[in-house]
């Protein structure tokens, strides 16, 4: 019993190593046919690196093992077949062929010439690298020819008065352009030296030195902490405040901010660029029960030993707020009983609400200080109620003067 069951047992391991023979055969049958097909002929040269419109005569060698005469052997570039007029038949066993007035490798991996038996089998191959050496690169951004062949292009950097050199690499690469960022900690007040250096296997060659100073192209985090709230009941005000940048309270740095806002249902962004380093700023002029978008962005400017103002930051995130829904003084009636007087008044302080909201755009405190007179003068205009029926001449003459201090200012 104990003999029977074993029987099945020795059966499958005989199989199995009947199997791991055929396999074993079959992978050295495979060895032997690619040996045989590596070894039946030689290109020489092997992957030579040429000049574009030089010529070269390269020859395919049968190993004296192969039956095959030369006569009998083609030649190939890329796939396309070269033409036999380029042909030597220099032995029974080695056929050479000429390329005259080489162009740039189509593919940085070089350009295939195959040796070819008559049926078409490949015998050997070889890899021909035509380019040009690299040019001087001409500056960071812009490169020079294409040379046909691998380039490495090579971004330094180093201190002056500081011999050692440093290659970044850290590179983020787009279409054909190069950047790389230098570490955290860059040292002030000594100017960096840039350049670019390119290399191939025909030579290579270095662009001039960018002189690079980094207060000159400092930027920062955006304004922190934007807020935007109201005026009291100002209709037609908002006011924004910010922190600025950690980086910008270092002694070296000032900072200008500049302000942008739009309507909630517009894409359209108004600017002011007339804060200064000021940390706050009221928006006059603007619609009543109106939600406006806020952002916030500095540069350094006036750093200690630059020349050049600094580069601007990101905006901050948008920071919403909305005008108190009130009516202007100006759409409602100045006197209970209509008349020509009336409606040339409304018309005027029309006109001249226009004229301050242009005029008090902006931070300017001068603006804002001419737009808070105007509002406080007409606020007890309107109170005196009769006063108003005859302030046609006083509101003319209101306007000149503000106008005329305004323009003396």
């Amino acid at each position: 019993e104990n003999t029977f069951s074993q029987q099945p047992h020795s059966h499958d391991n005989s199989s199995t190593i009947i199997h791991k023979i055929h396999l074993i055969l079959s992978i050295i049958l495979k060895w032997i046919v690619l040996y045989f097909y590596l070894n039946t002929a030689v290109i020489s040269p092997q992957d030579p690196v040429l000049l574009m419109g030089s010529s070269l005569t390269a020859t395919c060698t049968l190993s004296p093992a192969v039956n095959l005469h030369s006569g009998s052997l083609y030649w190939t570039l890329n796939g396309v077949r070269v033409s036999s007029s380029s042909y030597s038949i220099l032995s029974p066993s080695t056929v050479s062929v000429t390329l005259q007035n080489l162009s740039g490798s189509r593919q940085r991996s070089g350009d295939n010439l195959m040796c070819h038996g008559a049926d078409g089998h490949i015998l050997a191959g070889s890899c021909l690298y035509v380019g040009m050496p690299p040019e001087k690169p001409v500056n960071l951004t812009c490169w020079s020819r294409n040379t046909h062949i691998q380039t490495k292009y090579t971004l330094k950097y180093k201190l002056r008065w500081y011999e050692r050199e440093e290659e970044c690499g850290n590179y983020r690469t787009g279409k054909q352009r190069y950047s790389c960022y230098i570490p955290r900690n860059p040292a002030l007040f000594t100017p960096y030296e840039i350049w670019v250096e390119a290399a191939n296997q025909l030579g290579s060659s270095a662009s001039d030195v960018t002189t690079l100073d980094i207060l000159d192209v400092v930027t920062t985090d955006p304004p922190a902490n934007v807020q935007v709230s109201r005026v009291g009941d100002l209709d037609d005000q908002l006011t924004v405040q910010w922190a600025s940048p950690p980086e910008l309270k270092d002694i070296l740095f000032q900072a200008k901010y500049q302000i942008r806002y739009r309507l909630e249902d517009s894409s359209e962004w108004k600017v002011v660029d007339n804060i200064g380093n000021q940390t706050s700023c009221r928006l006059a002029g603007l619609y009543p029960g109106t939600v406006y978008f806020v952002q916030v962005r500095c540069r350094p400017v006036g750093i200690y030993g630059s020349r050049k103002p600094g580069i601007w930051s990101d905006w901050s995130h948008p920071t919403a707020a909305s005008t108190p829904n009130t009516e202007r003084l100006y759409t409602a009636s100045c006197d209970p009983k209509p008349g020509d007087q009336n409606a040339t008044l409304r018309k005027e302080l029309k006109q001249f609400f226009g004229w301050v909201r242009k005029h008090a755009y902006g931070c300017s405190g001068m603006s804002i200080k001419l737009y808070d007179q105007w509002r406080v003068w007409l606020q007890k205009s309107h109170k005196t109620g009769n006063q108003m029926i005859f302030c046609g001449k006083s509101i003319r003459e209101e306007k000149k003067k503000i106008m005329t201090k305004h323009a003396l200012l």
